[in-house]
């Protein structure tokens, strides 16, 4: 499954990056009106999940439940903290007058890219969320298999946000 979904967004990016040095112009002055500073906020974000996520692990792994679930929430609440800036960013856009098939090739590969992500984000919340109520419900010593696999979907979509965010709001 993360296999696929590593091509799947290979195949995005590099939809993107040709498209890009067909308009070159169109992207770079699209790009401008991106507020940088949200995008490295999320990547704040994102990544103080992970790092949450994988202290839950171990925490599993040395058999202390409390830990392991205060860890999961913690990167649960991050990730949500992400979800959260995203939704006030595609506001933002909509409030100016910014949407999906408005003719700016830009903005539709913004709103397909970061949107895919936004989903996978989802899901990766979902995952951790049922993940952390199977932790608080397993009798005696504690198994990692899980939360490892959830955690695995996690950082995939950490990784696709530390292409997508310098691809789409940084470089130039």
């Amino acid at each position: 499954m993360i296999a696929l979904e590593l091509a799947t967004f290979c195949v995005l990016f590099g939809a993107f990056a040709f498209t890009r040095l067909r308009h070159l112009e169109l992207f770079r002055t699209s790009q401008q009106s991106l507020d940088v500073s949200a995008g490295a906020l999320n990547t704040a974000l994102l990544l103080s999940a992970s790092w949450a996520v994988a202290r839950a692990v171990h925490a599993t792994r040395d058999n202390t439940r409390g830990a392991a679930l205060g860890w999961l929430g913690a990167g649960w609440l991050l990730g949500a903290g992400f979800v959260v800036f995203k939704l006030r960013e595609y506001a933002d856009k909509a409030a100016q007058g910014i949407g999906m098939g408005d003719g700016n090739l830009f903005f539709d590969f913004y709103y397909i890219l970061t949107g895919f992500h936004l989903l996978h984000v989802l899901a990766g919340l979902l995952a951790l969320g049922l993940t952390a109520i199977g932790l608080a419900r397993q009798r005696g010593r504690l198994q990692a298999h899980t939360l490892e696999t959830a955690g695995a979907f996690w950082h995939l979509v950490d990784l696709l946000w530390l292409v997508l965010f310098p691809l789409v709001y940084v470089m130039r």
